[in-house]
């Protein structure tokens, strides 16, 4: 099956501070994947947002399925993957933060494929717009 991918690059006159801490905390990200529903499931190993939280997404009447952070590290660096309940499997999520000009600059990459033929595909629009409006939101 294909891989999809989704590639962002977005500037924000928010420092990296801002930006990254609003991101990393998993229930702001209901409005970066509207209209999921999105609930914390499990804290980090060391930090409430850090490697090993896992949150919980629901879209519309779909199965929830989980996501669980990977790599962390503050400012710079937000890795996932789904871990539990997804129709897509292969999925790595990548947030790289920057500081640009008096902002700050993301740049976000996911990676996935359906476990189904034609899956992925379907899904890969949907969730760019999604992600793009939602960033676009953020002040």
């Amino acid at each position: 099956m294909a891989q999809q991918r989704i590639e962002i690059v977005q500037e924000f006159s928010l420092p990296v501070e801002k930006l990254f801490s609003y991101l990393s905390e998993h229930e702001n990200l209901a409005a970066i994947f509207a209209p999921a529903k999105v609930t914390r499931v499990r804290n980090g190993d060391t930090s409430r947002n850090g490697v090993g939280s896992v949150r919980s997404l629901r879209i519309l009447v779909a199965p929830p399925f989980e996501e669980t952070v990977t790599a962390f590290k503050e400012n710079e660096l937000i890795e996932y993957r789904i871990t539990q309940g997804s129709p897509l499997k292969n999925h790595h999520g990548v947030m790289r933060f920057y500081p640009f000009n008096q902002g700050s600059r993301l740049h976000y990459t996911i990676v996935f494929e359906g476990k189904l033929p034609v899956i992925a595909s379907l899904i890969k629009p949907g969730l760019d717009r999604a992600i793009r409006k939602g960033l676009k939101a953020i002040r």
